[in-house]
């Protein structure tokens, strides 16, 4: 699988789409050309966006893995 399948920059309508929840890692809200990754993390459900810098690339799994979670162990 590609990384940059999962990456993308915000246009208008995904951000409009998005900052009803806001990002699931840091709890921020997302800004206009801002890259967010698909990622799973310590949250239930399934995978969601958030910040570029609030994710690694998991090789292993070659996924984006929210950052604590990651440094947690739970990525490996």
């Amino acid at each position: 699988m590609d990384k940059s399948e999962d990456k993308l920059m915000l246009d208008l309508g995904k951000l409009n789409e998005l900052n009803a929840e806001g990002c699931a890692a840091c709890g921020r809200k997302f800004t206009l050309g801002e890259t967010v990754v698909l990622a799973c993390g310590a949250w239930e459900g399934p995978k969601k966006y958030i910040h570029e810098n609030e994710a690694v690339f998991d090789a292993k799994t070659a996924a984006y893995v929210e950052r604590r979670c990651y440094d947690a162990g739970r990525g490996e």
